[in-house]
């Protein structure tokens, strides 16, 4: 049968589809991957100074892209899918995605400080407040907290802490909404899990 009308139904299980004489491509199945991103790659599937890229380390016939970016020299939590209506809501504003941060910081910060960092501040580019704050080691060396972001903001964490008067020395980021990192080595990579599919479309309210 050959049809000119755009509002024509078929059922790509029983029929086949071609464009002038030639079959479209069978659409490509979704697949969703979690990797623990080392410091030194770019989130992204090229980069025009040749440097390591992350889909270097997750080998696919698929063309899996990086949900957002973390930072060359931040590492942690980053998933990649082919799947791009699911990266755009995970990526909206509107839907408050958590990422969980673990942030080693210049100097000492007192458990009295952490009031002024649970209340927020405003950088150049808007408010910033986090979700949630937890010191988790305190000491004139250096500390450590968790923090939880809703956005994914350049820089946000990084310019967060400086603002605080404690520079970033490392950031890793454990979690990603309901996908947290758990025990998954630097530089491994592993399938998300059915479950963890479903926790991420309900996350934001994904079919």
């Amino acid at each position: 049968m050959v049809t000119r009308e755009p509002a024509t139904h078929a059922d790509p299980a029983r029929d086949t589809i071609t464009v002038d004489g030639r079959p479209l491509p069978a659409a490509q199945a979704h697949e969703y991957v979690l990797l623990n991103k080392p410091r030194g790659y770019v989130t992204t599937r090229r980069d025009p100074e040749g440097r390591a890229v992350v889909t270097e380390l997750v080998p696919s016939g698929a063309r899996l892209y990086p949900v957002g970016r973390l930072d060359v020299d931040v590492e942690g939590a980053l998933l990649l899918t082919n799947d791009g209506t699911l990266t755009h809501r995970l990526l909206h504003p509107r839907y408050g995605v958590a990422r969980v941060y673990h942030a080693e910081v210049e100097g000492r910060v007192a458990p009295a400080a952490l009031a002024r960092w649970r209340h927020g501040i405003t950088l150049p580019d808007g408010p910033a407040r986090p979700l949630a704050v937890t010191l988790l080691r305190s000491a004139r060396a250096g500390s450590r907290l968790r923090l939880t972001f809703a956005e994914g903001r350049k820089h946000e964490v990084k310019r967060y802490c400086e603002a605080l008067g404690h520079p970033l020395r490392r950031l890793r980021r454990v979690a990603f909404g309901p996908i947290e990192l758990g025990p998954l080595a630097v530089g491994a990579h592993r399938p998300l899990t059915p479950r963890e599919v479903r926790a991420l479309r309900a996350a934001v309210s994904v079919p």
